[in-house]
């Protein structure tokens, strides 16, 4: 089982422009405290950059994160999220994407993660 299915992440869209993905908050998703485990926001958005970057590849190429940064916003403690993330720039070897979580339309954390393009490993 990958992380997307533990966790139930959902693939709403992707293109190299956009990537939406959706999350409803359950048990598994939260602190001890009762809300929404800030590490979940970093996952969420890493994801949703790096299912992005990877359209902007060759067949050949995938892309891995170098960096990630994120603010968390306001806390969640039950509810579906949105996430959204846009390029702020595709090059050849670096990507800078930006997300963003979103509980209906309040901010819930924001974020931006670079990007570097790998190419893959071939069989001799």
């Amino acid at each position: 089982m990958n992380l997307l299915e533990h966790l139930d992440i959902q693939i709403k869209q992707t293109s190299p422009e956009q990537v939406e993905l959706a999350l409803m908050v359950r048990d598994i998703h939260k602190q001890p405290f009762g809300i929404m485990h800030g590490g979940l926001n970093g996952v969420l958005i890493e994801t949703a950059c790096s299912l992005g970057a990877n359209q902007n590849v060759k067949s050949n190429e995938y892309c891995v994160g170098v960096d990630l940064q994120v603010n968390h916003l306001r806390a969640v403690t039950s509810g579906e999220l949105t996430i959204r993330a846009i390029p702020d720039k595709v090059g050849r070897t670096i990507q800078v994407w930006q997300a963003t979580v979103y509980q209906k339309e309040q901010k819930i954390a924001v974020g931006r993660c670079t990007l570097m393009t790998q190419r893959a490993q071939t069989k001799d």
